[in-house]
């Protein structure tokens, strides 16, 4: 999922290079990850379950991570510290990703579309190298659709990211939720509040609620968290919100495997999770419950 706005890019240039000569040095050249070596997870951007083995999957600034089911322990995935901005679980150990490289790897600052299909360990360029990054990407199915900050751009593909669509954007976007049953219809936040198009970005309706993330996992429950921690659904596909809980701090990402389990990541680096629909939350290891 996307993020809200974090640390100036010089300083995590500044961290990753250091991490990244940290890492290099150990073992003789090894450019695996030491452990007392890695700065771990650093501003969360998204969050995916992975149907394959339950697992909590987080996209960082420093990389991928991983909470097992049932587990309060967060731990690497591979030894790339690519700062994946957009992330997205298209299905068993297959994941979308997008952002900036490992400063390691040779390859331009934008890295377009990505895709891995071994659960994050390794990645491979799909399209837009160079030319986009996406901060949100949403999937259903073959249909992806994402919005590159870096043109301001909102897109889709209906090939899962190897062509392209340009659609009518109504400004700057945060954040991205595809309807469950129609990933035509399109919920965004942004510069413009939360906003509906049915027909490709054409026109935008302004939806009654304020919102930064959102998660929509069945077609009668579409989530919003607002900067202030404010939890609302829409039973209605954005037509009306009712507020049914507080996460107490600043959301950066959300996922969902259901109507009442919600996993949500704060600005400070907490995850939270509710299996009530969003009324209680709390803190520490992803139990892997489907509903």
């Amino acid at each position: 999922m996307a993020a809200l706005p974090s640390r100036p890019r010089a300083l995590l240039v500044a961290a990753i290079t250091g991490l990244a000569l940290a890492l290099t040095a150990c073992a003789g050249g090894d450019a695996s990850v030491d452990a007392a070596a890695d700065i771990g997870p650093e501003h969360i951007h998204g969050l995916g379950v992975n149907p394959a083995d339950r697992s909590l999957y987080i996209a960082t600034h420093t990389g991928l991570f991983r909470m097992p089911r049932g587990s309060d322990d967060i731990e690497r995935v591979g030894d790339r510290l690519q700062d994946t901005m957009g992330f997205a679980v298209a299905g068993p150990d297959l994941f979308l990703g997008s952002g900036h490289p490992d400063l390691r790897d040779d390859l331009p600052p934008l890295l377009g579309l990505i895709e891995s299909s071994d659960a994050g360990r390794s990645w491979e360029p799909i399209s837009l190298l160079g030319e986009a990054d996406f901060h949100a990407l949403r999937v259903s199915g073959s249909r992806v659709v994402g919005y590159d900050a870096s043109g301001g751009r909102l897109m889709a593909s209906e090939d899962r990211g190897r062509q392209w669509t340009r659609l009518g954007t109504p400004g700057e976007l945060t954040d991205l939720a595809l309807d469950p049953d129609d990933p035509t219809r399109i919920v965004a936040t942004g510069d413009a509040g939360v906003v509906i198009t049915t027909d490709e970005g054409a026109t935008w309706t302004r939806s009654p609620t304020d919102a930064d993330i959102l998660t929509w996992p069945v077609a009668d429950a579409l989530y919003g968290f607002s900067a202030d921690g404010e939890v609302v659904v829409s039973r209605d596909r954005g037509a009306s919100w009712e507020r049914v809980g507080e996460l107490g701090g600043e959301p950066t990402a959300a996922t969902a495997t259901g109507r009442d389990t919600l996993i949500v990541a704060l600005h400070d680096g907490r995850i939270l999770s509710s299996g009530d629909e969003g009324v209680s939350w709390a803190e520490g290891a992803w139990s892997g419950r489907s509903s």
